[in-house]
């Protein structure tokens, strides 16, 4: 028998005040908007340490808007690490931006900044830094290498729920983080939703209005924006989790400290190295090896007794 990958029908805790909350929210007609959504809002960016938080659709949405925000120029590139899901880039290229792949350390699996440094131009205009399985990109060394220059950061955080460097959550650094909260996610709600945070009024009170065809009020349509909002029972779903995401944090870590405990000791095994006060949240636990089919029979023939790896590199 597989360990299911996330399975929120048996939330334990929670099960009960999520179908309370939202069958409270259907009889009282309240779907789109309202203080759910508001009050998430102020609770996330609280969690996150941001001046402002807009929740979006999804994740997607999120990178795409925050994009826009920026206003950069068409064809202007943005680099972004070759390892990582399909939505950074294709939200760059939608926005009508040049995509220039860069390539990964094999310590903790973020952006390499030697490959980096290659891959600054005259063009570049924007780096989207991920922080995959929940490992913290160096942002510190990444804000020094474009001290200088003219060059926007867009913090990919979809995977990075409670991440921090040095105490500072991740998204905080750049100029805009984006969050996802697909199911799948540490802090996932019952469908699709989004976030950004930023410290910056401008690119907030953009993304404010775009999210909801330029408009902040009914028919006041500043611009042509799109339709990208998080609907009240997810929000509601996600105010409820974000309530007891500290203790489900903590239980990750505790973890992820037997893996690496019990793992290290496997010569053919290589696991991630995470930076002194870089804390992950470990979304995803991930290893490498060179013996990767040996690996996935010995687990295959293991699934009875609930082996479960969820990626082998």
């Amino acid at each position: 028998m597989q360990i299911q990958f996330t399975n929120l029908f048996k939330l334990a805790p929670e099960k009960k005040k999520i179908f309370k909350k939202i069958n409270f929210l259907i009889k009282n007609n309240h779907f789109i908007g309202g203080s759910e959504v508001e009050n998430f809002e102020k609770e996330f960016s609280k969690f996150v340490g941001s001046k402002y938080c807009v929740t979006v659709g999804n994740g997607t949405d999120a990178l795409y808007l925050s994009i826009k925000a920026l206003n950069l120029k068409k064809g202007s590139e943005a680099i972004i690490p070759v390892n990582t899901w399909i939505s950074t880039a294709e939200a760059a290229a939608n926005a009508g931006l040049k995509v220039i792949f860069c390539d990964i350390n094999l310590e903790d699996y973020s952006i390499d900044l030697n490959d980096l440094k290659k891959k600054i131009s005259k063009k570049t205009k924007l780096i989207l830094p991920v922080h995959l399985y929940g490992n913290p990109s160096n942002m510190i060394q990444i804000k020094k290498i474009i001290n200088t220059k003219n060059i926007k950061i867009i913090e990919d955080c979809a995977q990075a729920h409670g991440s921090t460097i040095n105490n500072k959550h991740v998204g905080t650094f750049g100029n805009i983080g984006t969050f996802s909260f697909f199911p799948g996610k540490n802090i996932g709600c019952f469908g699709d939703g989004g976030a950004i945070v930023t410290n910056n009024k401008k690119y907030f009170e953009y993304i404010l209005r775009a999210r909801n065809h330029g408009s902040l009020k009914k028919y006041d349509h500043k611009f042509s924006g799109f339709n990208s909002r998080l609907d009240s029972i997810q929000a509601a779903i996600l105010r409820i989790k974000l309530r007891n995401y500290n203790k489900a944090l903590k239980k990750r870590i505790d973890i992820a400290d037997i893996y690496f405990k019990n793992l290290k000791v496997i010569g053919e095994l290589q696991l991630f190295k995470l930076k002194k006060g870089y804390k992950s949240c470990y979304h995803q636990f991930v290893i490498r090896t060179n013996v990767r089919n040996k690996l996935q029979n010995f687990l295959q023939k293991k699934e009875s007794q609930q082996w479960y790896i969820t990626h082998i590199c």
